[in-house]
This record gives structure tokens, sequence and C-alpha cells, in this order.
């Protein structure tokens, strides 16, 4: 296996930037993964984390809300939306009560498509990785009340 220093062809100032600089490798890694993987299912990984978000919410939930929970805090939440319900994935509403709240959730259609991912895993792979939807589902399923311990990994 090769080591970090002569994957980045590196010499490192110390142990902790050596340490730094690892895990930000192996994120862009286990990106690059998760890209490859939703690609043919037509999303982005933000996109997918979206809809994992809404299949956890079992309901309608407000975009403010689907924010926080997002893995990748990206300031492009509602453009990301905005392309899931043009794929009729995710469908929205606007508040009645507040026309500045709006409320989304996922649709019959991004429910299959969920369950497409889910079922694409690698056999065998069961670790809540981000390359990994099934264990996440599992994780997000742990985070809606069936688990304590769960609620901070999920989301």
């Amino acid at each position: 296996m090769v080591g970090i220093a002569e994957e980045l062809k590196s010499k490192f100032e110390s142990e902790q930037q050596k340490a730094m600089l690892n895990v930000l490798f192996t994120a862009n890694w286990f990106k690059s993964q998760q890209v490859g993987l939703f690609k043919p299912f037509g999303i982005s990984p933000e996109q997918y984390n979206i809809l994992r978000i809404l299949r956890g919410a079992k309901g309608r939930m407000n975009m403010h809300s689907v924010k926080q929970r997002m893995l990748d805090r990206a300031p492009n939440a509602t453009r990301l939306t905005d392309k899931l319900i043009a794929k009729q994935l995710v469908s929205r509403e606007r508040c009645e009560e507040d026309r500045r709240v709006v409320h989304v959730q996922i649709t019959e259609a991004g429910l299959d498509l969920l369950e497409r991912i889910d079922r694409a895993k690698p056999a065998g792979d069961s670790l809540p990785t981000p390359g990994n939807p099934a264990a996440a589902h599992a994780a997000e399923h742990k985070s809606a009340g069936h688990g304590e311990a769960a609620k901070g990994a999920a989301h």
C-alpha cells in the first residue's frame, strides 16, 4: 500500500500536517466514489443528501430544516432542490401562514430512485460511509427516533 507522502509526492512539516492532508485526501477520495455511484442515477451527492433527508422526514419539511441537516451545508441547497423538483423527485409547497416558508417533500419517484440506489451498493458493503447509501438509510432510520446515539451521526 502506498503511503500518503508517496501518494501526494510531498514531505510534511509535522505529523499534524500529514494527518490533516491525509483526512482531506481521503475525503476527496470518498467524494469521487460518491460522484461515480450517483452519476448513473442522474443526481449529485448533494442531491442524494437532500433526498436522504426528506426520506427520513416521513412527510414534508421546511427548507431551513433541510439545510440544517445537510452533511455539506452548501449555500445552493435551494438550487439543488429546484433541480430535484424539475426531475419530479421532490415537490414544493409554500406555507399559507407565512409565504416566506417553503415546505418540500420527497415524491414517490424520489423514493423509488433511493430504493434503486440502495440496491446498487456493493455486496457486503455495510459500513456507514458517504458512498454507502443503504448504510446511510439505516443510520437515518435510527436517527428518526429509533436510537439517540445515531442522531448526531446521521445528520
